[in-house]
């Protein structure tokens, strides 16, 4: 397998999953949160890096040094934060592949036309339940 280099934003429940499972599977990563204390949601064996700051700030991005980052996962509950941090992430750290999570599905449009991919865990759960119906 070919290591990647991805830089997660938001050590939540998800973040801190993506991060832990990337860093098992070989991954180097890079989280950064807002608060110290978020980091202990990772697992015992992560052996990324874990950077206290606002990812929304520029200055915060550069000293995660994303410059030859692969994939940029922004997964904070807060979908301003989210796009705002893949704009930047995209637009001058030149980022390939920026993904945002969308808690309002009606958002995505908007993430669209910027030319993020988005994942919606409330769209994600509506097909799943829908397909239970089906």
């Amino acid at each position: 397998m070919d290591s990647k280099k991805v830089v997660v934003v938001g050590c939540g429940r998800l973040g801190s999953t993506v991060a832990s499972d990337l860093s098992a599977n070989g991954h180097r990563v890079i989280v950064i949160d807002t608060r110290e204390s978020s980091f202990d949601k990772l697992a015992q064996s992560y052996s990324g890096y874990k950077i206290v700051g606002d990812a929304v700030e520029y200055q915060t991005l550069a000293e995660a040094d994303i410059d030859d980052a692969d994939f940029l996962f922004a997964a904070t509950t807060e979908d301003n934060t989210n796009l705002m941090v893949a704009q930047v992430a995209k637009k001058f750290f030149n980022i390939g592949t920026v993904v945002a999570r969308v808690y309002d599905p009606h958002r995505e449009v908007i993430y669209k036309d910027f030319g993020i991919k988005t994942i919606s865990p409330t769209r994600l759960s509506s097909d799943v339940f829908q397909n239970i119906v089906s």
